[in-house]
């Protein structure tokens, strides 16, 4: 009997499939609260689990000598860095595919509210003042977006870039093919890798940078990316461009970041991923009136498909674990081991 345990805060029902399966024993333990830290587990009621499903594994994971498989509940995975599951044999698969088709449509939106500048009109309207500037009549049609980072999230942005006339650049550590392997919401993305309209590579970040409107983060948090945004960077795009980082908060550096939209180096950001949670008051980035906030929401487990999708990912990744055939979005020992 495989022995499964899970701490996921999930809807009601949504691993009943798992309790169906034969050899497979379920155990459910009290989920971590959003946005709280890991903890250690129980032992007595997990010592011989071979399969976590989770958020983030348990501070006491290197006492489970019987684990072998990892299913994360999240897209991001630096909460495996330094658990040394590729030395010990442990795989682990994430749940890429989950959000790409919310936050690709909140890339869309932030593009057409930035270049509108949606955020002025509103506060127009809440003062009662009418006021008509030429900025509030811009289109996207023809502007550049530029996807750093071209997985799943990059390449339903993509697709959804194309179809309002965009052109598309990426940069990319490994070039642009066909995708594998992985979940993917039917009907989207760009499975052959067939939309962009230039891609770059290792080296040509200031090239990549200089020619595009808006340049979108769609790369997970490494320990080589970290930081990877900074005033080099910033001052590389255009003074009409504009941030969006839907990814990871510290893949820009802060300190450029604010220096970059105080001194009007780019136009402005969008920003759904904070240097600290919650973003305190007193920040300046709630005051800059070119700068859209939004609550890590982008892509969330409280969207109305994350636990259909969820359940079909961690369904047949069980399955396909149990039975020794490949699994949907299994990470590389590299991705494992942070590079």
């Amino acid at each position: 009997m495989t022995h499964l345990v899970t701490e996921v805060d999930v809807p009601t029902g949504m691993l009943d499939p798992l309790r169906t399966l034969p050899g497979v024993r379920v155990t459910t333990l009290e989920p971590i609260p959003l946005l709280g830290k890991p903890r250690e587990w129980p032992l007595d009621r997990l010592g011989d689990a071979e399969i976590l499903v989770c958020t983030l594994p348990p501070t006491n994971q290197q006492a489970l000598d019987r684990l072998r498989f990892v299913q994360l509940t999240s897209v991001g995975y630096a909460q495996l860095y330094g658990l040394d599951f590729v030395r010990r044999g442990v795989r682990a698969a994430n749940a890429r595919g989950v959000y790409d088709t919310a936050i690709a449509e909140w890339n869309l939106a932030m593009m057409i509210n930035l270049a509108r500048d949606l955020r002025t009109m509103i506060r127009n309207q809440e003062c009662g003042r009418w006021e008509v500037v030429d900025r509030f009549a811009c289109e996207i049609r023809g502007a550049v977006a530029g996807l750093w980072g071209y997985g799943g999230i990059g390449r339903e942005t993509a697709r959804l870039a194309k179809a309002l006339g965009m052109r598309v650049h990426v940069m990319t550590r490994h070039g642009v093919g066909r995708r594998a392997g992985c979940y993917v919401v039917p009907g989207t993305g760009d499975p052959d890798g067939s939309l962009p309209d230039r891609t770059f590579g290792p080296g040509d970040e200031q090239e990549f940078l200089a020619g595009l409107d808006f340049l979108i983060l769609a790369m997970p948090l490494t320990p080589a990316s970290t930081g990877l945004i900074g005033e080099r960077e910033l001052r590389a795009l255009r003074p009409t461009a504009f941030l969006l980082n839907p990814a990871r908060g510290p893949l820009v550096q802060e300190a450029a970041l604010l220096r970059a939209l105080d001194e009007r180096w780019i136009a402005g950001a969008a920003l759904d991923t904070h240097f600290q949670y919650p973003l305190p008051p007193e920040h300046p980035l709630w005051r800059m009136p070119r700068v859209i906030l939004t609550p890590h929401i982008s892509g969330s487990d409280r969207g109305p498909h994350y636990a259909a999708r969820f359940r079909e990912i961690v369904t047949r990744n069980v399955q396909a674990f149990l039975s020794g055939t490949p699994l949907w979005n299994e990470l590389t020992p590299d991705e494992l081991d942070g590079k």
